[in-house]
């Protein structure tokens, strides 16, 4: 981590107004010897202040993040601001670009690679810098994610557990002014764990949030309308355009993940029949729908049984599943 970036931008972080550039991430290919790969950025800065860094295209096929940043950034009159706000649109560009998940030119998952490296893969360089150079900025993180093209999500906001009672308490004020349908607090088992962008954050002492806010590779409204208050609702909460009009955010409601224990798996093969859907209560035991056999017509189909109680969090999108896929995530 002692290794200084290889990425730059013409953005001067310490200037007033509006900036739009990018980040510089030098690669070298088979078609540009000396390239490098935009990833869009914006910074909007009226005196000193503290700074809230705002992502989305972490992953590439998760959409209410992107729209909403991109509206804010068009929005956003530096008049109005106090302190600073970094916005990151289009994190992971290549990804995004693509539509995918990952990268196309190195497999990353922006969102499993933190704390980055100074001379990885393109993606391990974005992380890098966003660890070494934005966070050190940083005074709040908000990472604005969804369940993209493989998973379905109630609308929720999700951190880390704070490092002590003075840092759980900044966490929890800040999924309150958030203000998501549903919070969870969660210690990224069967996810990300330490390399997520806002577990990387929190590990330094910033509070930081994340979000899931639809899924199955389209734009959500309802997380669409999530993403946009809770921002502004921040924004305006913390001091940093202290005139913004919000809507006010609901009683907060706190979940817990429960780990690998409340994850329903595929055992095998098939074609995955939901029967319940996101944000609905269920019991251990409960039927959770079928899993049938494609490869073997007359076999009756796989019941699949919810292995705890709780509220499901996310399902399985797409029909065709293949074993170890995610079916089902509760919290509780």
């Amino acid at each position: 981590m002692s290794q200084a970036s290889r990425v730059w931008t013409a953005i001067d972080f310490n200037a007033d107004g509006k900036q739009s550039d990018y980040l510089r991430v030098p690669y070298s290919s088979d078609k540009s010897a000396y390239g490098w790969i935009p990833v869009p950025l914006v910074c909007v800065r009226n005196g000193d202040g503290p700074t809230v860094l705002l992502t989305a295209g972490n992953h590439g096929d998760e959409y209410e993040g992107q729209v909403a940043l991109l509206r804010l950034a068009r929005e956003l009159d530096p008049a109005t601001v106090r302190g600073r706000i970094i916005i990151a649109p289009a994190l992971n560009f290549p990804a995004v670009a693509a539509g995918r998940r990952t990268s196309p030119i190195d497999e990353g998952n922006l969102n499993r690679l933190f704390p980055g490296d100074a001379n990885g893969s393109p993606t391990a360089m974005i992380a890098h810098y966003v660890q070494t150079v934005l966070f050190p900025l940083s005074d709040l993180v908000i990472d604005l994610h969804s369940g993209g093209k493989s998973l379905e999500y109630t609308p929720c906001a999700l951190a880390r557990h704070g490092r002590d009672a003075a840092a759980q308490a900044e966490i929890l004020r800040l999924l309150e002014v958030f203000g998501a349908p549903l919070s969870i607090q969660t210690t990224g088992e069967g996810g990300g764990a330490s390399t997520t962008l806002y577990a990387a954050a929190t590990q330094l002492g910033i509070p930081a949030l994340t979000t899931e806010l639809g899924g199955g590779g389209t734009l959500i409204p309802l997380g669409l309308q999530v993403a946009e208050q809770g921002v502004r609702r921040v924004l305006k909460h913390y001091g940093y355009v202290p005139g913004l009009a919000v809507e006010p955010a609901p009683p907060l409601q706190v979940k817990q993940s429960q780990g690998r224990s409340h994850f329903l798996y595929a055992a095998e093969d098939g074609l995955f029949e939901p029967f319940v859907a996101v944000g609905s209560e269920v019991s251990a035991g409960q039927l959770a729908g079928y899993l049938h056999p494609h490869h073997t017509p007359l076999r009756e189909p796989v019941a699949l049984h919810f292995p705890a109680g709780g509220i499901v969090s996310c399902r399985r999108f797409p029909t065709l599943t293949e074993r170890g896929d995610c079916l089902y995530n509760l919290v509780a």
